[in-house]
């Protein structure tokens, strides 16, 4: 059993412990009273010791909440009541903070507050391993440019000029192959979209961009670029694009002219919003004189940067708001896990043949699962077991 020794008012492990009985109301040991208590040391220098789990619960919250992950995993295995606390979110959220795709961000909000944080950080290991499962949920036989959002239980994809609602089982991540409702409206096909809390931003090859309400059939136009919008990302009212015209343009959804344009040099692939709203990264096709992904300060500042290690284009990318970026290239279907942390590629996985090469058009993950949309398929990575790897 799990005792502890308060020694000057420090918490010392006990291992060879002589019971005692409390002293009664009197200050006597009294035959009533029950063992609880222990005495170590010799002499009038023991210390009084009691057992961890007799511990105020915040006080004992805040002592293991300076344990790793491999220690609480230790600890949940001496009793049931050290298993009770050591798998209580408060306790793993500092370890948790440190792990990729936990869903706790750097400003510390929980993405997933309904998934228990430690089984969250054995997931993180598949993340951070590249240990999954690999399923294909929808096919067409038309080669198209799709793209995806997860919103919950729902997935939205777009095939040519419409996107399509489909639900999506939260435990297993199977999709229901008939979408539940269709958003239209574009003359060409819809390359980017992403949704709001009320509504639904799309862009298509045409250079336009609709603004769609998830309640109404009403949408409104926003006008800038003159060619393909390549990409797309939407923020607590801040919108991002960018295009084939090379310049990347930031709105705000009050007005319907961009609010700055910046000149890229190059084509722009994929965009993405800091949840900070203070910058954003940038996926360009690779030139000589600069990194095909940057991160932008709101001062158009570049600040950290990657090299793809084959110079492929970077088709999308997505954060989990702390430490890890996932990306997909140009080439052969291959998603890359990064840690900004770290200067090289954590984990790549090639989802198409070699016989058929596909871009990663868009990709989008929870915190079990990642979604990566080719030409002709939806893909899904399972990281909630422990398979043979997937390269």
């Amino acid at each position: 059993m799990c005792r502890c020794s308060l020694k000057h008012g420090t918490l010392v492990p006990v291992s060879d412990a002589r019971f005692y009985r409390e002293p009664g109301p009197a200050g006597r040991h009294t035959a009533e009273t029950r063992t609880r208590s222990v005495r170590t040391g010799r002499g009038a220098a023991g210390g009084l010791s009691m057992l961890l789990s007799q511990l105020p619960e915040d006080v004992l919250y805040h002592i293991l909440s300076y344990l790793d992950c491999r220690s609480l995993s230790r600890l949940s295995q001496v009793c049931s009541s050290m298993c009770r606390f050591a798998s209580r979110d408060a306790v793993w959220r500092r370890a948790a903070k440190e792990f990729l795709n936990t869903g706790i961000t750097r400003s510390g909000t929980d993405m997933y507050p309904h998934i228990p944080l430690k089984d969250r950080v054995k997931t993180a290991h598949n993340w951070c391993d590249g240990v999954c499962r690999r399923a294909v949920p929808l096919r067409w036989k038309t080669k198209l440019l799709p793209w995806l959002q997860l919103d919950g239980d729902a997935l939205y994809l777009s095939l040519a000029a419409d996107v399509g609602a489909y639900h999506l089982r939260r435990d297993s991540g199977r999709l229901q192959r008939s979408p539940f409702k269709i958003y239209s409206g574009h003359r060409g096909d819809v390359c980017r979209f992403v949704l709001t809390d009320s509504g639904l931003i799309t862009a298509d090859s045409d250079g336009r961009i609709l603004v769609h309400s998830r309640r109404s059939d009403a949408s409104v136009e926003l006008l800038g670029h003159d060619q393909e919008v390549n990409c797309l990302d939407c923020k607590d009212g801040l919108v991002i694009s960018g295009s084939r015209d090379r310049t990347a343009r930031i709105w705000t959804l009050t007005s319907t002219s961009p609010r700055d344009t910046i000149p890229m040099y190059d084509r722009v692939w994929s965009v993405a919003i800091s949840p900070t709203l203070s910058s954003f990264v940038t996926g360009t096709a690779c030139c000589e004189d600069s990194s095909p992904l940057r991160i932008w300060d709101v001062e158009r500042k570049c600040v950290m940067e990657w090299e793809e290690p084959h110079d492929s284009t970077l088709y999308c990318i997505q954060t989990d708001g702390n430490h890890m970026i996932a990306s997909g290239s140009s080439y052969y279907g291959v998603v890359r896990l990064w840690d900004k942390r770290q200067t090289e590629c954590l984990q790549f996985f090639q989802l198409s043949s070699d016989q058929v090469s596909s871009p990663v058009y868009c990709l989008r993950f929870s915190s079990c699962h990642l979604y990566a949309a080719l030409a002709t398929a939806l893909h899904c990575l399972d990281f909630r077991q422990s398979p043979a790897y997937i390269r």
